[in-house]
């Protein structure tokens, strides 16, 4: 009893009431996603609304057995083959499984069903906590840096194979823990960068990325080298003139030049000065150029690749997405129907929304999977900009908590964890917000706590209450 009392003094009431208020608020947004007339009780077992309550209770009941029955140190013990246990559901739901709107990863057992790779991301984050919380463990060492990655990228290549892209792209989060837990902030920048490229070479030309490249290589140097305004004045003159240089080329004068790419015409231009500041940075023994040298080879090689990855790589939907949140193409019937119907449903609830169950947007099933992915369009409608900011604010509240609880955290395996619980969480709200608003593709991964689904429901709920019950243990 004593136990218990000190479990329930110490217990971090703050994520477990945003906890509470996240499931309520998704609960009742399911119920408006879907109500009708006929079935307008909320525990209408035959409704979506009526079997969320089902999987809020049981969701209840196994937040309890963590907290109050299962031992706090099964999960760094058990780690290894929960990690591989898991692995093997991957591999197994891939020939096995049932296809549910193209993607081959649920299993379904009666009229129940869940995905692998909902209940993967728990088990790799305690597989990476354990792993990285060994003695003399550094990120910084080759051998170590490769075996974290194996762990992410085993599972994330499994989850791929089921065409369940969106759940992948999760995975890329853990390079926020990564970069805590010692990675270089260079490499961070890289990706960065590479997004960055990646969106210019697509959305406005090859030519245009690397003019960027240029821009941002020049600036960086003249930082490290602490010549900044010399660089500026080179870079400014040069990149005006690069600008200019397709309809320069397409004067008169210039009829007998062979035809040429663009970009390896600005390309061409731009490596002899690249070339003198890697002689001279030399000489001046400024090792940092070599460096900004190699990352701009990098990112041209990658720049002139975007192609391939896009064309080749990529599913023909995916490809349409990204075209139409690119303003590439517009295809408001087609790929780019669900986030315009998404955008007219949020926009139209103004400041306080339209009110509760008189969304026309929701009650005409305008936007499809509104219980599901695009739960947001509900909350946006219905309780408008004072809604759809309080639900970002409990996003926002409980991944700061956890993040600074993590910091708090005396054992390096609770820590770790945190931070991957943290990455978890801001990646799905990041994504699924982001995709009912227009701002990233749609790729189709659910919003914690809110969106309809038992499976996710659950495994969102283990990821969380692990947490609180390891964060416990700093108290003994």
């Amino acid at each position: 009893m004593g136990y218990n009392n000190y479990i329930y003094r110490k217990l971090d009431w703050w994520l477990i009431i945003t906890y509470l208020l996240l499931v309520f608020i998704g609960w009742m947004n399911i119920y408006a996603a879907v109500y009708t007339e006929e079935h307008s009780s909320i525990f209408d077992f035959s409704q979506r609304y009526g079997m969320q309550f089902v999987w809020i209770v049981t969701s209840f009941l196994i937040a309890a057995a963590i907290l109050f029955i299962l031992n706090p140190k099964i999960y760094s013990v058990l780690s290894p083959p929960i990690y591989l246990f898991v692995l093997l559901l991957l591999f197994a739901v891939i020939f096995v499984g049932k296809e549910v709107n193209g993607s081959k990863s649920w299993f379904v057992i009666g009229p129940v069903g869940f995905q692998p790779a909902e209940i993967s991301k728990i088990s790799t984050s305690l597989f990476l906590a354990y792993i990285m919380s060994q003695y003399g463990f550094k990120l910084s060492r080759l051998r170590n840096a490769i075996t974290v990655a194996l762990i992410l990228l085993i599972p994330m290549l499994f989850i791929i194979l089921e065409k369940e892209t969106g759940s992948a792209l999760v995975y890329t989060g853990f390079i926020f823990m990564f970069y805590r837990e010692g990675l270089n902030g260079w490499i961070l920048a890289f990706g960065f960068l590479s997004i960055f490229l990646f969106v210019i070479s697509l959305a406005i030309a090859p030519f245009v990325a690397i003019i960027c490249l240029m821009v941002i290589m020049a600036l960086l140097n003249g930082l490290t080298s602490r010549e900044v305004y010399k660089h500026l004045a080179f870079v400014i003159p040069l990149t005006l003139f690069l600008a200019y240089l397709p309809k320069i080329l397409q004067m008169e004068f210039m009829d007998f030049i062979p035809e040429i790419k663009i970009e390896y015409w600005v390309l061409g231009i731009i490596l002899p000065f690249m070339v003198y500041a890697v002689i001279r940075a030399a000489k001046k023994r400024m090792p940092h150029t070599k460096y900004i040298a190699a990352c701009f080879c990098f990112s041209v090689m990658f720049i002139f690749s975007v192609n391939f990855i896009f064309n080749n790589i990529l599913q023909p939907h995916q490809r349409a997405r990204i075209e139409n949140l690119l303003g590439i193409t517009e295809d408001l019937k087609g790929a780019g129907y669900n986030v315009h119907q998404s955008k007219i449903a949020i926009g139209s609830g103004g400041f306080a929304g339209k009110g509760f169950l008189e969304g026309t947007q929701t009650k005409f099933d305008f936007v499809p999977e509104q219980s599901t992915d695009f739960i947001f369009c509900t909350v946006g409608e219905e309780h408008g900009f004072i809604g759809a900011a309080s639900v970002i604010a409990l996003y926002m509240f409980l991944i700061i908590r956890l993040i600074i609880l993590s910091e708090r955290q005396k054992d390096k395996f609770v820590k770790i964890y945190g931070y991957c619980v943290a990455c978890c969480f801001f990646m799905h709200v990041f994504i699924n917000i982001g995709m009912t608003m227009g701002l990233v593709p749609v790729i189709g991964i659910p919003l914690p706590f809110l969106s309809y689904g038992g499976s996710s429901l659950w495994s969102f709920t283990i990821l969380l209450f692990i947490f609180i019950r390891l964060d416990l243990e700093r108290w003994n």
